[in-house]
């Protein structure tokens, strides 16, 4: 699972994720990506069970980039333990996405193949995605 090797403060607060992405709401890198519709939390395991459903389908041929990096550390408290007594500790890694942040690009394969492979990462996240690609390419 991806997570920071250090940060400077152990817990954050949840905040709310409001407004669309500004950055990183254009392909950069490949042809072809993946572009979130919705907001909200990606956790560092749903991060790697898209990119292993990419990178399986597309059987390693090609390069796939992974646009962003759960950074912020989601608590939980225990079940059943009573109001107070602080925040519990840090559960999973998360990153926080808005409507617009483009999360998989994926170039050297052919079309049908990186909008099937980026389909199959698209169900394993818990938002809306679209597909997209450069218009540098020939339909």
């Amino acid at each position: 699972m991806l997570q920071p090797k250090k940060t400077k403060y152990k817990k954050k607060q949840k905040g709310r994720i409001r407004g669309n992405s500004n950055r990183g709401n254009s392909l950069t890198r490949g042809l072809y990506g993946i572009k979130s519709l919705e907001r909200s939390w990606i956790t560092s395991k749903q991060l790697e069970a898209a990119r292993v459903a990419a990178t399986r389908y597309m059987k390693r041929e090609g390069k796939l980039w992974i646009n962003i990096f759960p950074d912020k550390p989601a608590t939980k408290k225990p079940q059943e333990v009573r109001m107070g007594k602080g925040k519990g500790p840090v559960e999973f890694w998360v990153s926080v996405v808005k409507p617009g942040r483009i999360l998989f690009e994926i170039d050297g394969v052919e079309m049908n193949i990186a909008k099937e492979a980026l389909r199959l990462a698209a169900q394993k996240l818990p938002i809306k995605m679209k597909f997209i690609f450069s218009n540098e390419i020939k339909i």
